[in-house]
């Protein structure tokens, strides 16, 4: 990855600062984007002294606001071309609340932000787009409840935004023939990682709160520590690996392995849909 400029949404913490990690290994510059300067101040120091590559550096936005994706957009392209894109940053919210764009959080993060930065970003890129998964994307998606306007369930809809972020990917790929340009989705699996740990109990579907004291005592055993970075080697893997360089358009498992996608992304009609949306609320 040497010579190669990776920017890494949600790069501060978890999943994204195990995935800024390892390309930094690689030899990449990496742009890490967080919404918090001290946090992120931390976490450039901490890759920085872990990796020994001084090409990381972070820049500040919060991925639910449209003017500062503008603004994000405006920094990078004045720094010249982005090798991969990963757009890695992900919103879980107790109940429904909508940014100052009035789009609601949950939405706003996980479908519109990779769809508003990577298309802000178009005239600089110049190889990979990779739209991380998350959750338990799969089921129906429920067109007539994006944005949780009929019932909401912090985690029931984090999983329809991230069903809608791969239905949202995959009609992005149908639409970009630029050559040397891919867009893929990437599934990291499961991992306890800080936005878990601070999901309160009513964010859960009331089918499974009596068993969240024994969840939350079995997910760092389980999914903490290494499985943090095991999380983020798909991640890597599609930034990074020659045999999945001209692959675009296609989904990929926990494994780095070309998986089916969803029957319900599959559905045209879902993925006009949810394009048509993004494209509304963003004007």
């Amino acid at each position: 990855m040497r010579g190669k400029t990776v920017l890494v949404t949600g790069g501060t913490g978890g999943i994204g600062k195990e995935t800024a990690r390892g390309l930094a290994r690689l030899g990449a510059e990496v742009i890490l984007v967080g919404r918090d300067g001290d946090r992120a101040d931390a976490a450039v120091a901490e890759l920085r002294r872990d990796t020994g590559n001084p090409r990381i550096e972070a820049l500040l936005a919060d991925v639910t606001s449209q003017d500062d994706l503008r603004r994000l957009a405006a920094q990078v392209r004045d720094r010249g071309a982005v090798d991969v894109l990963i757009n890695n940053a992900g919103v879980v919210k107790e109940r429904r609340e909508l940014t100052a764009d009035g789009v609601e959080t949950a939405f706003a993060a996980n479908v519109v932000a990779p769809y508003l930065l990577t298309r802000l970003l178009m005239p600089v890129l110049r190889g990979r787009v990779i739209n991380i998964a998350g959750g338990v994307p799969r089921g129906r998606i429920a067109l007539e409840n994006l944005q949780g306007e009929k019932s909401y369930v912090g985690l029931s809809h984090y999983n329809q935004t991230k069903l809608a972020l791969m239905a949202m990917s995959r009609a992005f790929a149908e639409q970009v023939r630029e050559p040397g340009i891919t867009i893929n989705v990437g599934y990291p699996g499961h991992a306890s990682t800080d936005m878990n740990k601070a999901l309160p109990t009513s964010a859960y579907p009331p089918v499974a709160r009596p068993i969240v004291p024994l969840l939350r005592r079995l997910m760092p055993v389980l999914y903490g520590g290494a499985a943090i970075g095991r999380a983020a080697s798909s991640s890597v893997h599609l930034a990074s690996d020659p045999g999945v360089a001209e692959v675009h358009g296609a989904y990929f498992n926990s494994k780095a392995q070309r998986a089916p996608w969803p029957a319900a992304v599959e559905d045209r009609r879902n993925r006009e849909a949810i394009w048509a949306l993004c494209a509304e609320l963003t004007g």
